[in-house]
């Protein structure tokens, strides 16, 4: 018997569907949550979930958050998240650029800003490395997502 999976961002529903098994980013590292999972609450790190239901595998990047666990459903709540393959590649590579030269030109006029500029760094790496390591050549829409969208926006 599966588990049910949501994934909620601040902005959006990115994904409802049923799993074999989930894979978060906690605190502590890598959890792998099963069907009648013993109810756990844990924060989240910024990183990859990965949901896999009958021999295929969903991949998101999440930036923090929560994970609530309960033996038959685990909900994810997320400041943001996206599904690989709402990444845009080129606009991640562009803010991560962008980062890494306001960063070079020195420390930024107060701390708020340097830590909003190293963040920025830090998600559109994220969705660097996630996007190429877990890509493939998809056609059909991602199964179980919510609505179609372009992806959480950067900042710099």
């Amino acid at each position: 018997m599966p588990i049910r999976c949501e994934i909620v961002s601040q902005d959006r529903q990115v994904f409802e569907g049923q799993a074999d098994i989930v894979i978060v980013p906690g605190e502590q590292g890598e959890m792998g949550i099963l069907p009648n999972h013993a109810p756990l609450l844990s924060m989240l790190q910024m990183g990859v979930v990965k949901v896999r239901y009958q021999g295929e595998e969903e991949v998101f990047t999440v930036f923090g958050g929560l994970v609530e666990v309960q033996p038959n459903s685990i909900t994810i709540l997320t400041d943001a998240a996206e599904h690989i393959e709402e990444i845009d590649l080129a606009r991640a590579e562009e803010a991560r650029r962008r980062a890494q030269e306001l960063l070079a030109k020195g420390l930024p006029p107060g701390p708020d800003k340097y830590l909003a500029i190293e963040a920025a760094l830090r998600r559109s790496r994220l969705r660097i490395d996630t996007a190429k390591r877990f890509r493939i050549d998809r056609r059909a829409r991602p199964r179980g997502q919510a609505t179609p969208s372009g992806g959480e926006g950067e900042t710099s």
